[in-house]
């Protein structure tokens, strides 16, 4: 199988995924087609580096990740996106935690990425990472340059405001 033919079937098989994981980093899926398309062309031009022992799936999954990362950090006009670890755990505390599972069911998926792509960028990104590509905290950590409490902070207020933004619909 030539290269460009081994390529092609990888993109068919996981251009959907790819562009999800953009559209939640990014807030809009007109960006996440981009940014989609870019990870593809950087994978295709570092495709003869690809270990084909390694899952095609999260390699191209790293690359989409670290593109709209980059993506976010060169359009960020607040300097700073994510407030202190002390700031998101005063926030998370400031709210009963109930969990996010039984808002996740099928029915209400629509509404659950409206309310996901209506977070704020420091609460969306973590939460994109850890639920749309399986990132656990250290390497959401590592992404985005904080530690792997304030990722957990940082998931915890982003749970609490989807349970709260979704409670507001069902009223």
């Amino acid at each position: 199988m030539t290269k460009e033919a081994a390529f092609a079937d990888a993109y068919t098989a996981h251009f959907r995924q790819v562009r999800g994981l953009c559209r939640q980093l990014l807030g809009s899926a007109e960006r996440a087609d981009d940014a989609a398309q870019e990870a593809f062309m950087r994978a295709y031009k570092a495709f003869d580096s690809y270990d084909s022992a390694q899952p095609f799936g999260g390699w191209i999954m790293t690359i989409a990740r670290n593109y709209c990362l980059d993506v976010l950090r060169r359009r960020r006009t607040d300097p700073v996106v994510f407030g202190t670890e002390a700031e998101e755990r005063a926030a998370a505390e400031a709210h009963d935690a109930d969990g996010l599972a039984s808002a996740l069911s099928a029915e209400r998926a629509t509404a659950v990425n409206a309310a996901v792509a209506g977070l704020p960028e420091r609460y969306r990104v973590p939460l994109a990472l850890a639920y749309y590509a399986d990132s656990n905290y250290d390497e959401i950590a590592t992404a985005l340059g904080i530690t792997r409490t304030h990722v957990g902070v940082l998931l915890c207020r982003a749970k609490q405001l989807l349970r709260q933004t979704l409670a507001e619909e069902a009223a």
